[in-house]
């Protein structure tokens, strides 16, 4: 059963922006015990996780090199001018496919 995990702000929730990036933080190092966790879809302001200077990059990182796909929307990192310290860039192509496929869906 795969799970895939959508990202599409630079945290979680929509309150105070240093608690959202803290929380989510701290979800993503635990995200690895979701039972069959394929990929993550950034997408929108999303893609900032992936930009050097992220606070969950650290995170990321981990979750890739245990198998997770990092997949950030190519037309959001142009958007913002960022290219990707983690993960591989990706379409909308990839991550519809991706979504389709999966059994669970978490948009954070």
């Amino acid at each position: 059963m795969d799970t895939i995990l959508v990202l599409n702000q630079d945290q979680m929730g929509h309150g105070d922006r240093q608690l959202g990036q803290k929380v989510l933080g701290t979800f993503l190092r635990k995200a690895i015990t979701l039972p069959g966790l394929a990929a993550i879809a950034c997408y929108n302001a999303g893609v900032r996780l992936v930009a050097p200077d992220s606070p969950v990059l650290a995170e990321l990182r981990l979750l890739e090199e245990r198998g997770v796909d990092v997949l950030p929307c190519g037309t959001c990192l142009a958007h913002y001018g960022i290219t990707p310290a983690v993960g591989a860039v990706s379409d909308m192509d990839t991550i519809v496919r991706e979504l389709g496929r999966a059994a669970k869906v978490i948009t954070l």
